[in-house]
């Protein structure tokens, strides 16, 4: 691997700007002059995590992390520096010379992930090339065709075929020479009993499964009936298991795709299955996602949360679509803030046999004109198995759909139901609104209770303790210290003074930045970040560059600033000598005791005269 030169790496930093970087991966709205959202880092309901255009930095006020547009990269990704500089290359179209992007894979040859990811995505060419290119995939290719797929949509999403072998793949990655050593961690194999390996998916219309970040980390194969081979009892879909890539709790298929609509659009299509989200970007709709076949997890939540402010629900429209449905409502609004509507798929069709029957044009209008609210639905789900002919019926069915009202925040939409309930059931809105309003002192609306990670998860940064008030002489090297980052004149005026920083870390930090501007023109905040090498540096740069102060210093505060130093630094002397003097007591030393006393004295003396 060629080593990506510095000039190479400052020009992609100067032509990147992090916010269009940590955009495609957080949500971010501006306040002032940054950006804020929810930190990917670590889970949170209130967002603490803020970007820096004019500085192009990102620093969270919640777990503490920060650095620039490399160091956002490697944190979130778990890269290498070099291949983080690739990476923000690939992410603003910089044309890279080819010996550097090898960074990416070089660096990684003794790196499990990396190994993982290499052979999933030589088995999705495999299976890809399988089914559009080869007699074996030609009855799965006519079975998508005939089920209304293009081959642009099979493309898209690398739709595949693992033939009806069991030793296939792992021939294909032998012939490769690929490692073998990781074989067993990919979920692509079985052991027998006798320690040899058999392919885990054959006769199967192969789904890849991505990261947010793209790369294929499992499949999901749907089994494809023959009259060659027949049922033999296969379950219609299997998953990859769970490795070290795959974690069905935290994986929403198709997201890598959805997260810039998403984004964008402040919204995202919740389906029910893969091929409704497919069905749904054949309709026009790209910011189509869906869970791995289970309920939503807090994991799955979190990451939502992260791109999109509304769900819409867009289940089957069968008995157990509805079912689902409701479960995702209550969820939802459980462990999280995200705004939710719904759309119901009639003639109890899912949306994929929807589209098939009535097209995709058809399909785009019910999902984005078809909106319901979760109230709405939640009055007709209410009335299932109800006799409302019945006045105990009635009066049951609206004492439950209270209780859901009170989860409405908009005035306007209690004030629509309140009429609407009513007139149906003749009740005075006057008893409804005394019902609702007894209601809510019974049974108050619980607090959303913050979403917590499973035990079993790492790489989840954790919000730090409450840090410690700091003291007079802290804020003061702080404080010189932004201003020598803003003020190129000042460092000379610093060094002839002679005065050093009272800490050893405020002292290191300042070395380290004396160092840096011996080759540099101008201090770069990002630049600088990239040469410090240790974290806790690192962040303490960043918390320093987010001082709330003014723009521009003057010479008094320089000065003030000085007389903290000098007068912390007597201080910090008359202690030590009090400590010198206390043991010579303890000697019996009476001589060194007395030239301490005076010299404490003198030392006093100093201090006041520094007031």
């Amino acid at each position: 691997m060629a080593r990506i030169p510095q000039t190479v790496i400052d020009d992609i930093r100067e032509r990147s700007n992090i916010v269009d970087v940590v955009g495609q991966y957080v949500q971010l709205k501006k306040s002032g002059k940054n950006y804020f959202g929810l930190c990917p880092f670590h889970n949170e309901k209130s967002p603490s995590f803020s970007v820096a255009e004019d500085k192009q930095i990102f620093h969270c006020f919640g777990c503490g992390r920060g650095g620039n547009v490399f160091g956002f990269l490697q944190e979130l990704e778990g890269i290498s520096f070099p291949e983080a500089v690739v990476k923000t290359a690939e992410l603003n179209d910089i044309p890279l010379d080819p010996a550097y992007a090898q960074a990416e894979t070089v660096d990684a040859n003794s790196s499990q992930t990396s190994q993982l990811i290499a052979l999933h995505e030589k088995a999705l060419d495999v299976y890809h090339h399988m089914l559009v290119n080869t007699a074996a995939g030609q009855e799965a290719l006519d079975y998508l065709l005939g089920r209304g797929l293009t081959m642009e949509l099979i493309d898209t999403f690398k739709i595949g075929f693992a033939p009806n072998e069991r030793s296939f793949l792992e021939k294909v990655f032998l012939n490769e020479k690929a490692n073998a050593d990781f074989f067993p961690d990919t979920g692509l194999f079985v052991q027998r009993n006798d320690g040899s390996l058999a392919d885990r998916f054959y006769q199967r219309i192969m789904f890849p499964i991505r990261n947010p970040q793209g790369k294929t980390i499992g499949f999901s194969g749907r089994w494809l009936a023959s009259e060659k081979v027949g049922d033999q009892d296969q379950p219609k879909y299997l998953n990859s298991p769970e490795t070290p890539l795959f974690n069905k709790r935290e994986v929403l298929f198709n997201f890598d795709k959805a997260r810039r609509v998403m984004r964008k659009d402040g919204q995202v299509f919740l389906f029910e299955g893969f091929m409704d989200v497919i069905a749904a970007w054949q309709a026009g709709i790209e910011n189509g996602i869906a869970s791995m076949g289970t309920s939503l997890t807090n994991q799955q939540i979190a990451a939502i949360e992260r791109a999109a402010e509304e769900v819409v629900l867009c289940y089957d429209g069968d008995q157990a679509g509805v079912e689902a449905t409701n479960r995702g409502i209550d969820l939802l609004q459980s462990n999280s803030r995200l705004r939710m509507s719904v759309v119901r798929v009639p003639e109890r069709l899912d949306p994929d046999e929807y589209l098939r029957k009535y097209g995709p044009e058809a399909l785009y209008k019910l999902a984005v004109h078809g909106k319901e609210t979760v109230f709405a639905f939640k009055m007709d789900y209410h009335r299932t198995n109800r006799n409302l002919a019945n006045e105990k019926e009635q009066l049951d069915y609206v004492q439950v759909v209270l209780q859901d009202l009170q989860k409405v925040d908009s005035l306007l939409e209690q004030d629509r139901y309140l009429t609407q309930l009513s007139t149906e059931f003749q009740i005075s809105r006057e008893t409804l609104q005394q019902q609702l309003r007894q209601s809510r002192k019974e049974k108050p609306v619980q607090p959303i209770q913050p979403i917590q990670p499973p035990l079993a998860d790492t790489m989840v940064f954790q919000p730090p303790a409450r840090k410690q008030v700091k003291t007079q002489v802290e804020k003061a090297q702080e404080l010189l210290l932004y201003r020598l980052f803003h003020d190129e004149t000042l460092n000379h005026r610093f060094r002839t003074t002679g005065i050093s920083f009272i800490h050893d870390r405020y002292q290191q930090l300042y070395l380290l930045f004396d160092a840096f501007m011996e080759t540099e023109e101008q201090f770069v905040l990002a630049k600088f970040l990239d040469f410090l090498q240790e974290t806790t540096m690192k962040n303490m740069v960043i918390e320093i560059a987010d001082l709330n102060v003014s723009d521009e210093g003057t010479d008094q505060e320089f000065q003030d600033i000085l007389q903290v130093f000098q007068k912390s630094g007597i201080a910090e002397e008359i202690n030590q000598k009090r400590i010198q003097q206390q043991e010579a007591r303890q000697k019996g030393n009476q001589q060194l005791e007395l030239e301490l006393a005076i010299e404490i004295i003198e030392l006093t003396k100093r201090l006041k005269q520094a007031n």
